[in-house]
């Protein structure tokens, strides 16, 4: 059992570390150019994923398994709440186009309080859809990856280990 576990955060790690170097190719290879909220998702990705090898290499049981699981899930939902955000400027755009200001301006200049809202309110650039696979856009792809890995986390730490002792217990 303990090695399922480690190799269901293996695999999210694994799935984290593809879809970065994804993004980083369309970056420098395809001259995609990310926004803001493009970023704040893949530094989630880079959260989950770092939870992910943590677990993985780690290898709980009991409430530790439980905490990793919870926190990778927290992690996705999370960066699920950017990529549907994302989707939703994509499928509505904001009646002013501009083409905003990067992340790194953002935090910078203003206070984090003050920052969020800008890039959750979102710029031309994050409406712009510049690539599709399967009629789905980047942030829905990034939205269908942590809904996965939430729903993974969530059974490896919560419902797997359950049914396996039920298991064990009725075998006897």
């Amino acid at each position: 059992m303990r090695n399922k576990n480690r190799l269901v955060f293996l695999a999210i790690f694994l799935a984290c570390a593809m879809l970065i170097g994804i993004a980083l190719y369309m970056q420098e290879q395809e001259g995609l150019e990310p926004c803001p909220m493009c970023i704040l998702q893949r530094y989630a990705f880079v959260a989950v994923g770092a939870v992910a090898l943590v677990a993985a290499i780690h290898g709980p049981q009991g409430m530790l398994l439980r905490a990793y699981s919870a926190l990778v899930a927290l992690l996705a939902v999370a960066g699920g709440g950017v990529s549907a955000r994302h989707s939703y400027l994509q499928h509505f755009p904001p009646k002013i186009e501009s083409c905003g200001t990067d992340l790194e301006f953002l935090i910078n200049t203003f206070p984090l309080s003050q920052a969020l809202p800008k890039i959750f309110a979102g710029t031309g650039s994050c409406s712009k859809i510049d690539w599709r696979m399967l009629g789905l856009t980047i942030p829905e792809w990034a939205l269908v990856w942590f809904a996965a890995i939430a729903i993974a986390a969530a059974w490896v730490g919560f419902f797997a280990n359950k049914n396996a002792a039920r298991s064990a217990a009725s075998a006897k």
